[in-house]
């Protein structure tokens, strides 16, 4: 069990990738048209709906390490807090939601980032 939050602001999910020693994987959990319309550089996306099918190659995104950090994030952020409880309970212990999702990245964070 971790003490990790299940959540994030998109300020702090900003500071956390930056980190460019220990950077986690951002991992958008969002339908693919979603991902043509919008997206966050260097996102992964994994749909919610093939994760089940799709976990041995997010752990293979990690390096086989499931320990590393995940922040996952969708439109809005119902999705992403939904996918953070199902990978914890699957061994991804340092998983957190980004609050809010893309919607509150592209307004407080990156405005180029197309809102829908």
């Amino acid at each position: 069990m971790t003490n990790l939050p299940l959540e994030l602001s998109v300020s702090d999910a900003r500071a956390v990738l930056q980190n460019v020693v220990a950077a986690p994987l951002l991992l958008d959990c969002r339908t693919a048209d979603e991902y043509q319309t919008a997206r966050i550089n260097a996102s992964v996306l994994i749909p919610m709906q093939e994760l089940p099918d799709r976990v041995g190659e997010l752990a293979l995104c990690l390096g086989g390490d499931k320990s590393r950090p995940i922040i996952v994030h969708c439109h809005h952020g119902m999705r992403s807090l939904r996918v953070t409880k199902w990978l914890r309970d699957q061994g991804f212990p340092q998983t957190q939601s980004m609050a809010g999702g893309i919607d509150a990245w592209s307004e407080q964070i990156d405005p180029s980032v197309p809102r829908y």
